[in-house]
């Protein structure tokens, strides 16, 4: 717009010098021609405050409303001593429908139609041509349409864009209260897998330790260096958690299978590895290890075992992890073995399984031992 305006400008002060050389008007039309051009690079120049109203503003600014008027006063000078300046008014219209109110804008523009047709019928000679009353006009009305139209699709556009920031917003927040509750159900089964449990199994060994302290000393001794141990592999844990939540197991190398081989040596139960070996992802190899921890803390503590087993097998698409005991058994959808009350075990284990897409069975009856096995495909694993 700015451009067209710059070349109608300069087409009709080419016009009027070509058909009136050497007029007495001539340096008159000249000056204000650059006056108007000033006048008009002036605007874009002084930036906001005298660019468009801002949106749902009542009043433009004071300085945009002084420059507004001296354009528009320049541009009817330069009409009224050449009309053939008058088709200027089309950008003008612009000028004026962004500048000020919806009412004072049509104003304007019907106040620079009715000069742009009284300079169209001075050109004509005084003879009546119904084209030069209606013209402008129609050009007026097709320009101030045009105007509306982009400034509703402008407005709707801006509402879009704020709904859409809005939503960009929730769902973020949404996504963030959703991680912090996963994160904080993931610390609660890696706690109860490892400390709650090393916990509750020190608590056990020292009250046996106490019951046979005076009567068998050596067997009161090694349950408390058992539960030494325990309490080592826990401050391990503990320090773990503060570093990055790895297994410290896993921290000590070797992968999985060491870290089970490992594990099972301490609870004194045999392990084996079934298929060929392939690279587990971080989070199987972690969700494994916490499985195989709580499964074997469980059989310590309520399965009344003499032996259990360890068995990781390599299935092409996915790894499984079982874990045997001949221990008093269970009916799973009843309770612990020992008839108390179960815990979170089961739904940790459970859970860290299904977050993996995988899933856990349980095998057990009363008097028959149980078998624990957790399967995760490998193919679509995070």
């Amino acid at each position: 717009m700015h451009m067209a305006f710059f070349l109608l400008l300069g087409a009709s002060l080419a016009r009027f010098l070509l058909r009136h050389p050497g007029e007495a008007r001539t340096p008159w039309i000249i000056a204000l021609s650059i006056a108007l051009a000033l006048l008009y690079v002036l605007g874009p120049v002084l930036g906001p405050a005298l660019g468009p109203a801002a949106p749902g503003a009542a009043r433009p600014a004071p300085r945009r409303l002084v420059w507004l008027s001296a354009v528009v006063a320049v541009w009817m000078v330069l009409v009224v001593l050449a009309p053939s300046f008058a088709w200027c008014a089309v950008p003008l219209f612009y000028t004026g429908l962004r500048t000020l109110p919806p009412r004072a804008a049509l104003a304007l523009v019907t106040l620079l139609t009715v000069f742009v047709v009284t300079a169209q019928l001075q050109l004509a000679g005084g003879g009546f041509d119904p084209n030069l009353l209606l013209a402008p006009p129609a050009v007026a009305a097709v320009a101030t349409a045009v105007f509306l139209y982009m400034q509703r699709q402008d407005a709707r556009q801006r509402t879009l864009i704020d709904d859409l920031i809005r939503t960009r917003r929730e769902l973020a927040a949404t996504e963030r209260r959703e991680g912090t509750l996963a994160e904080r159900q993931r610390l609660s089964m890696e706690i109860h897998d490892t400390l709650a449990q090393g916990l509750s199994s020190q608590q056990m060994l020292l009250q046996a330790a106490d019951r046979t302290w005076s009567t068998d000393p050596d067997t009161a001794r090694r349950h408390v260096r058992t539960a030494e141990s325990i309490a080592e592999r826990n401050l391990a844990e503990a320090r773990r958690f503060v570093h990055d939540l790895a297994p410290a197991d896993l921290a000590e190398g070797g992968g999985l299978e060491e870290a089970l081989r490992r594990l099972a040596g301490r609870e004194s139960a045999a392990f084996r590895v079934d298929g060929a070996s392939v690279a587990l992802p971080d989070r199987v190899q972690s969700a494994l290890l916490r499985i195989a921890q709580g499964a074997l803390a469980n059989v310590r503590e309520h399965a009344g075992a003499q032996a259990a087993a360890l068995t990781l097998t390599y299935l092409g698409d996915q790894v499984v992890l079982d874990i045997a005991d001949d221990g008093r058994g269970f009916a799973p959808d009843r309770g612990a073995p020992d008839g108390g009350v179960r815990g979170h075990g089961l739904p940790a284990m459970r859970a860290r399984v299904q977050q993996l897409g995988g899933t856990l069975t349980i095998e057990s009856a009363p008097g028959e031992g149980t078998v624990l096995s957790a399967a995760i495909p490998l193919e679509h694993t995070p």
